[in-house]
């Protein structure tokens, strides 16, 4: 099985001005594909230290793919950078060249002299067309490595990689002899520690492999299998997903691509339940999260920054209540006074239920931590309603 490296190239990266989805999106595509991702290194606009690390990357990978740094100003190196790091020389390709100005003639526009630096690629290189764009990319192969350099445009890459880069690798390294698939199980209102507790046995399996990743208020545990096809892979991860919901019962709210904010909203919609919202020092990012769902059940929502302890909080919801009328009322307020912590609040026609808890993180990610917390507690206090009442109908 092969094993790849992802080198991620620009200052702008480094500086935090825009964040990297390019080697994310490689990594989740490349290892279905039954592809190894060893190392993701992220350089600013260096030629001579990319092409160190373009180098070192080639003494320990088979496959490495570098995105950005490929348009036609002084500062995009990655072309000089790969010829330097497998020492070869960039050369002229005429048919790149007139390429890149039949795609200027599609918008309208006339090529600049720079844009012919774009279509200087390193000799014996394996020039990759770009119908979605203006940056050639190319493969250079050195003896059974490679290293490809794709656009650091994220609609260029993806377009590159499933339409060319794919079929090169499946070519060269027979892929798909092994598929890689991983399920992302989703737990809140429980802590990393408490859930290793409950399943340590399961991470020490090598295939499936079950890993966690903590966010506040939340737990990711990724089961992996590696197996010959895609549906031996999920016949593998089946039974121990199985045995994590067993164990870890309520506190999974959903899987891969399903966040709170989208399993609270399809409760709302099966239990036809109108919400009102209540939140104080979330700047409205409660609610918008919701929407962002395409929930359309939310009948009332109020935010707010100067409410400052539980008393105040529950005074407020009341009183809002009064004159708004929705099915559920639910509040998060961060506690002004104590400001790592959190008063959750939950009420209907029949009940009210409410918390208090302490985050013990850094401050900076108390109102996520209470958002997921919230969302959670939401979770928990409609669904117990709701089979509540249908234990009554019965």
């Amino acid at each position: 099985m092969p094993n790849l490296e992802i080198i991620t190239i620009g200052t702008e990266l480094l500086l935090g001005e825009i964040i990297d989805t390019n080697s994310t999106y490689i990594a989740r595509t490349l290892r279905d594909h039954g592809i190894d991702i060893y190392r993701i290194t992220t350089i600013g606009d260096n030629t001579s230290r990319i092409s160190v690390a373009i180098r070192e990357a080639l003494e320990r990978a088979d496959i490495v793919i570098t995105t950005g740094g490929l348009g036609p100003t002084v500062d995009d190196p990655t072309r000089q950078a790969v010829a330097d790091a497998t020492g070869r020389e960039l050369v002229f390709q005429p048919e790149l060249w007139d390429e890149i100005d039949n795609r200027f003639k599609d918008y309208g526009r006339k090529p600049t002299e720079n844009n012919r630096r774009q279509a200087y690629i390193p000799t014996g290189a394996i020039p990759v067309k770009n119908p979605v764009g203006t940056a050639p990319s190319f493969i250079v192969e050195e003896g059974e490595a490679c290293v490809i350099s794709l656009p650091g445009v994220p609609r260029e890459m993806e377009f590159l990689l499933h339409e060319s880069i794919i079929p090169f690798l499946s070519r060269k390294f027979k892929l798909n002899t092994q598929i890689i698939k991983a399920t992302v199980l989703h737990a809140a209102s429980i802590g990393e520690s408490a859930i290793d507790e409950l399943i340590a046995d399961l991470e020490k399996m090598s295939n499936p492999t079950v890993g966690l990743l903590a966010h506040p208020g939340q737990v990711d545990i990724r089961v992996t299998s590696k197996a010959e096809s895609e549906l031996e892979a999920l016949q593998l991860n089946r039974p121990v997903i199985q045995e994590i919901k067993l164990r870890l019962g309520d506190h999974i709210y959903g899987q891969d691509e399903e966040t709170l904010e989208f399993v609270i909203s399809k409760i709302l919609n099966r239990y036809q339940l109108r919400l009102g919202l209540v939140e104080v020092g979330l700047n409205g990012k409660l609610t918008e999260r919701l929407k962002t769902a395409q929930s359309g059940n939310i009948c009332s929502n109020f935010s707010e920054k100067n409410i400052k302890n539980f008393y105040e909080f529950e005074e407020k919801i009341k009183e809002i209540q009064q004159n708004n009328y929705c099915d559920i009322w639910f509040g998060v307020s961060i506690d002004q006074e104590v400001n790592n912590l959190v008063h959750f609040y939950f009420m209907n026609s029949n009940q009210k239920a409410y918390k208090t808890r302490k985050y013990g993180g850094p401050i900076e990610y108390v109102p996520l931590w209470a958002q997921n917390m919230g969302l959670d507690f939401l979770r928990s206090e409609i669904n117990k309603t709701n089979e509540s009442n249908e234990m009554g109908e019965k």
